[in-house]
């Protein structure tokens, strides 16, 4: 399967796990809710899914690599302590709690979440002291004498044999304790992860042209040759900086990343070519309804690729927009929610004390935030709301200081004011991503009437869920327009598959 159904698996059993009966016990009893095991390719995003599970789970996370483990880390150091048996005394073997189970313990002591997700990578690479221990931990949760807390789901992973010359084969036994998963590279699944990270247009692009270039592992006589998933990921994310920096962005870049000469040269050529594309299409013009006859005279006479790359560029634009109006809408919940439970305080105040109430919100907001990055439960666009949220709060206890309202429901009057005014920032800014939206559609059905960018553009909007959510609040003519048209495709080209399938 693919590392979304992957990750979709992992969901449901770990939903399945917490489930509790009348008396508040766990239906399936904590010994025997198997370990999953994540059987896949380096570089896939294995560990990344987990970090996605816990945030929608609103449940904690610990994440161990098993192979910088020995014995004495994983299970804990043995100590001495003395003990009297039918009055007889003895000296007894105990051990210290080990690091990993005290991590776990750390998690729950520190943000409150009784569960939670203990992954272990690269657990069939373990040391060869550590590994008799693997089985009692694998089927009891116990490392030494300590044991992973209950409601803590172990999750695990490995690779296969060939990719990992450390890797050690597990006997049946062990096998049959653990919820195997075979995960194989899917560009499809893999692309759904990337538009969320905000992968660089050019490396989405260029996949979807060589699609055959997203996972590839040879055996070469220089030795392994390979490109992964997680390659392309830090690749993008050192391309945006290195534009950021005006740095230059060559082979040689690439092929730090992309270690495969053949795909890191195709690479580095097509962002040369990537780069002259944004350059001459001038993308604002376009989104502005500004664009001249002769950007629109190249795209009617480029070539797929050149029309792709171009659909790419206008998607990064238009979806940085999106992901700044639901960032702002964000921050007005946060606001509002923290308003409304101020007023009440607010107005038995003097105008004096209002700036102290807000710095204390502010204060919890900031601490709430921290919490929550820290814990790995809240994600980086609620983070970036609250930051924002805290800012227009701080702002508006230096308007209370400047103004000096005499009473607290003086203070809260122009703290609505100021509300009011960034709420009209949300509608101004939702106003021109729609108009931007609209104008991006009414370029490509000029230059592409005929062609299959628009289905391509609307279908790439629908499977984006920041971009779907934006148009299902705020419209767009556009995109209605052409989703008819590819209803209507996909009606036709399952019409057709039917057809082939009796054989006439």
């Amino acid at each position: 399967m693919n590392i979304k159904q992957a990750k979709e698996q992992i969901k449901q059993a770990v939903s399945a796990y917490r489930q509790k009966n009348d008396l508040g016990e766990y239906i399936i009893p904590v010994e025997r809710q198997r370990p999953i095991f994540l059987m896949g390719a380096p570089g896939i995003g294995k560990t990344a899914v987990m970090e996605q599970i816990a945030q929608e789970m609103g449940i904690g996370l610990v994440a161990y690599s098993m192979t910088h483990h020995t014995r004495q880390s994983a299970l804990g150091l043995p100590f001495i302590v003395h003990k009297t048996y039918r009055g007889e005394k003895y000296d007894v073997s105990e051990y210290t709690m080990s690091e990993i189970i005290a991590s776990v313990y750390e998690q729950i002591e520190q943000y409150g979440l009784d569960e939670g997700i203990l992954f272990l990578d690269e657990i069939n690479c373990v040391s060869e002291t550590l590994a008799p221990s693997m089985l009692q931990f694998l089927q009891y949760k116990i490392f030494g004498r300590h044991r992973v807390p209950d409601g803590w789901i172990v999750v695990t992973a490995g690779n296969p044999p060939e990719y990992n010359n450390s890797v050690r084969e597990f006997d049946i036994v062990t096998w049959d304790r653990l919820k195997r998963i075979d995960v194989e590279p899917d560009i499809d699944a893999w692309k759904e992860y990337a538009v969320a990270q905000d992968v660089h247009p050019a490396v989405l692009s260029y996949l979807e042209i060589r699609k055959s270039d997203f996972y590839v592992i040879e055996t070469t006589v220089d030795g392994k040759s390979f490109v992964t998933a997680r390659g392309w990921v830090d690749l993008s994310d050192m391309i945006k900086l290195y534009e950021k920096l005006n740095y230059a962005i060559n082979e040689q870049l690439v092929r730090q990343y992309l270690q495969n000469a053949k795909i890191a040269k195709s690479f580095a050529v097509y962002y040369d070519l990537f780069r002259k594309y944004r350059s001459d299409y001038q993308i604002e013009e376009i989104l502005s309804g500004k664009q001249s006859g002769a950007i629109e005279m190249r795209a009617e006479a480029a070539k797929f690729d050149e029309r792709l790359s171009l659909l790419n560029l206008l998607l990064d634009a238009t979806g940085g927009d999106i992901r700044d109006v639901l960032t702002k809408e964000e921050k007005m919940k946060t606001l509002m929610d923290t308003l409304r439970g101020m007023k009440a305080d607010l107005v038995k105040v003097t105008g004096e004390d209002a700036d102290n109430l807000l710095l204390k919100a502010t204060e919890k907001l900031g601490k709430e935030m921290e919490k929550g990055r820290k814990s790995g439960v809240m994600t980086k666009e609620t983070a970036t709301a609250i930051m924002q949220a805290s800012a227009v709060m701080l702002n508006m206890g230096k308007r209370i200081k400047k103004e000096n309202p005499k009473t607290g429901l003086d203070a809260f009057n122009l703290i609505r004011e100021d509300f009011n005014a960034e709420n009209e920032d949300l509608k101004k800014a939702a106003k021109r991503t729609k108009e931007r939206l609209e104008n991006m559609f009414v370029f490509c059905e000029k230059v592409f009437p005929d062609g299959q960018e628009l289905l391509i553009l609307v279908t790439e909007l629908t499977l984006r869920p920041y971009a779907a959510r934006f148009i299902g609040r705020y419209g767009c003519d556009g995109y209605f327009r052409n989703n008819k048209n590819l209803l209507f495709y996909e009606r036709k080209t399952e019409i057709l598959q039917q057809i082939q399938e009796l054989d006439l």
